[in-house]
């Protein structure tokens, strides 16, 4: 990781079990907290190039959620309600009081659900964010897949077993080529660990009649500047979530970006860090 952000670890106590968790931090200045998101991610993964970015006018913390990463992997159901309760007990924990919140897709629904039931949170980014829809053209089809054990295990055999397998997937998410650089970083971070926590988080996400996790009928209770920034071609969340939310928050800024899929912090990364830095 680049020169100025440590690796750090702390233990926590997320729905009854201990976890040790393992977090990028570095900088100075008010809290900025990154949430990556589901599968093929994690810290390094989606905010390689945004902590050293804004580390000199942030103290920033990306943590690997657990299931993620060098975090603990425990065999264990994995819902969006667990990954609530690793944010407030991580920033308990860590003592960070009023942070600014950026997430990605899943990590988009873990920072809005924070804000939305009381957590004290200084201003919002969520980047191609679930939790802002009720459903998407694909759902259905995933949906009969993650209620087929068998098939499910055959789809997702092959990811996290070869950076070939890792471009693929990667490949579907963005207009572009994926750098080799991400490659590596998501093939270091993903193992059959990651894959089963994933499945397990789409299981219990991924409804016969659409998601479980959707906040979009109480976008107008935000009362903290939010920032919202999607991808134009994304082709798992729709921009439309993104339009339509920036509509119903009071104090809120959109950002499309053209050419872009679901990870603008590493698709345009200068371009996400230059929006956030201005936001924060």
């Amino acid at each position: 990781m680049t020169t100025g952000i440590r690796s750090e670890r702390v233990e926590l106590s997320v729905d009854g079990e201990d976890v040790d968790i393992h977090y990028r931090t570095g900088g100075e200045g008010p809290p900025l907290v990154f949430l990556h998101g589901i599968g093929l991610d994690a810290a390094t993964v989606s905010w390689r190039h945004a902590l050293p970015a804004l580390a000199p006018d942030r103290t920033v913390y990306a943590l690997d959620l657990p299931g993620h990463g060098d975090s603990d992997k425990p065999d264990r159901a994995y819902t969006t309600d667990y990954y609530l309760e690793t944010l407030a007990e991580f920033l308990d924990a860590l003592g960070i009081e009023e942070p600014a919140l950026a997430g990605l897709s899943m990590g988009g629904a873990i920072a809005l659900g924070h804000a939305l039931d009381g957590g004290p949170v200084e201003r919002l980014v969520l980047v191609d964010s679930y939790g802002l829809g009720a459903d998407a053209y694909w759902r259905t089809a995933a949906s009969s897949v993650l209620q087929t054990p068998i098939v499910g295990n055959m789809l997702w055999q092959g990811v996290g077993s070869s950076q070939s397998a890792i471009r693929n997937s990667l490949r579907s998410m963005s207009p572009g080529e994926p750098p080799q650089q991400l490659v590596e970083d998501v093939n270091s971070a993903v193992d059959r660990q990651t894959v089963r926590a994933m499945r397990r988080w789409q299981r219990s996400e991924f409804q016969w009649c659409g998601f479980r996790t959707d906040y979009s009928d109480r976008l107008a209770e935000l009362d903290v500047p939010t920032m919202l920034i999607h991808g134009a071609v994304d082709p798992l969340l729709p921009r439309r979530w993104s339009e339509r939310a920036a509509g119903m928050v009071t104090d809120s800024t959109l950002k499309i970006f053209d050419d872009c899929g679901h990870c603008p912090p590493r698709e345009h990364p200068d371009r996400f860090n230059r929006a956030v830095r201005a936001f924060c």
